[in-house]
């Protein structure tokens, strides 16, 4: 999936503009850096379009991963784009979605395997039935 088409599915799912979408997706996708190992990071990265690999550089810092919770995620990308939680979770959902649709089944599969059971509300639209992304438990 090329970058424009990226930007276009978050913002129809967000119901937000493509400038709006960007700030969303980066705050998605820097919480996520922070959220996941560094290594998990580079792998999402290759399978990105350029620009979002921009976004998902690891540092030393986050090779560990931060272990926080769904709420603190969401918490962290509202701070980050100045929104409220609910318009927060609704980005990060419709973030997870399209990077469904963008990267491999296995790397997705890989990303979600990272998350605790409470992640699940925000990664089941991406989940959906003729996806085929493994049902994590």
């Amino acid at each position: 999936m090329n970058y424009d088409t990226f930007v276009d599915q978050v913002a129809r799912r967000g119901r937000v503009d493509s400038e709006r979408a960007v700030a969303l997706i980066h705050a998605t996708l820097e919480t996520l850096t922070e959220r996941l190992t560094g290594g998990e990071v580079l792998d999402l990265a290759t399978q990105l379009p350029t620009p979002l690999q921009l976004v998902l550089r690891p540092t030393p810092s986050t090779e560990a991963a931060d272990r926080f919770g769904a709420a603190e995620f969401v918490a962290r990308v509202g701070r980050r784009a100045g929104i409220d939680e609910t318009a927060a979770r609704d980005a990060v959902r419709a973030v997870f979605t399209t990077l469904r649709e963008a990267v491999s089944g296995g790397e997705f599969d890989d990303l979600v395997g990272q998350f605790p059971r409470d992640y699940r509300e925000m990664v089941e639209p991406a989940l959906a039935p003729g996806a085929s992304v493994l049902r994590r438990a």
